[in-house]
């Protein structure tokens, strides 16, 4: 399933909710709206039912609020001790600091490093979201991004986000689901995660990120968003073990890396709340060897 493995290595995930401001743009009714009047009609156009009256609202009509990475380099001329490195970072990187959550920042951060770096990268059902997002947000606040979005002629004349033949790309879900979408072959990264004794969802849900927002805990979406990043990235090295990327000798050793590297910023404050990630991960290790 997992073909290569690239020099760098990111495992990312996104967090977006509704944006008030596309209803202004798409309805005039909703011009001199208040921001809660602009939501209501945005789920208004996005099949909001008695049931459901917060649907998920289109890609194009909501706002990114965070992403996650969790970075892997490989450095071929170093000791061979020392080959691998770990990064996680966030945008925005201070997220008690408005100027940093403007949208156009956090997406064209990102999308300016990728296009700098062009690294591979890794997500959980990336392809149909993630990456669509993000190309459809930098389409609506016009942001130039020509290393993720430029398309090469063939497969093999440059890096293609967006091409199914490379492996610039990986997208977990699609591996793991192989393309089927029926209840019986569609897993989520929870499912995914989880059998495999790595942390899935925890604390907190994806449907929880909106009304996180709304009162104002823009860390606790961050730190949500970073532990999918650590999740997806734990699921990347599970597959390209079984795939035969990695010895289980070598697998090994990159999970204890990731351990040790955690644990290490799991004592900053900034990075406090990765504990209850690494506690997570003992607890489903303990169940793991117990059940099976």
């Amino acid at each position: 399933m997992i073909r290569t493995i690239g020099e760098m290595v990111i495992a990312f995930d996104c967090e977006w909710i509704p944006d008030a401001a596309s209803a202004a743009l798409l309805f005039p009714e909703a011009v001199n709206a208040t921001e809660a009047q602009r939501l209501e009609r945005l789920w208004q156009a996005n099949g909001a039912t008695a049931e459901n009256p917060h649907p998920f609202v289109r890609l194009m009509q909501s706002r990114v609020v965070s992403i996650a990475m969790m970075i892997r380099r490989y450095h071929p001329k170093a000791p061979e001790n020392e080959r691998v490195s770990l990064e996680l970072t966030w945008l925005p990187r201070k997220p008690g600091d408005a100027s940093l959550r403007e949208e156009r920042k956090i997406v064209g951060g990102f999308l300016s490093a990728i296009g700098n770096k062009q690294p591979q990268l890794v997500g959980f059902n990336s392809r149909n979201s993630d990456l669509r997002i993000l190309a459809q947000r930098a389409l609506a606040l016009g942001i130039p991004a020509k290393g993720f979005l430029n398309r090469p002629a063939k497969p093999w004349e440059g890096v293609d986000y967006f091409g199914r033949e490379g492996d610039a790309s990986v997208d977990l879900m699609e591996l793991i689901a192989g393309g089927f979408s029926g209840r019986n072959a569609a897993v989520s990264l929870h499912e995914a995660a989880t059998l495999c004794g790595i942390p899935g969802k925890f604390g907190t849900h994806g449907d929880e990120v909106f009304e996180m927002w709304q009162q104002e805990r823009y860390r606790e979406i961050v730190e949500y968003n970073c532990y999918d990043a650590i999740t997806t990235y734990l699921l990347w090295l599970r597959l390209a073990w079984i795939s035969g990327r990695f010895s289980t000798d070598e697998y090994e050793q990159e999970q204890e890396l990731l351990r040790d590297y955690l644990m290490g910023i799991s004592q900053e404050p900034e990075t406090a709340f990765i504990e209850a990630y690494i506690n997570e991960w003992d607890r489903l290790q303990e169940v793991l060897a117990t059940a099976r």
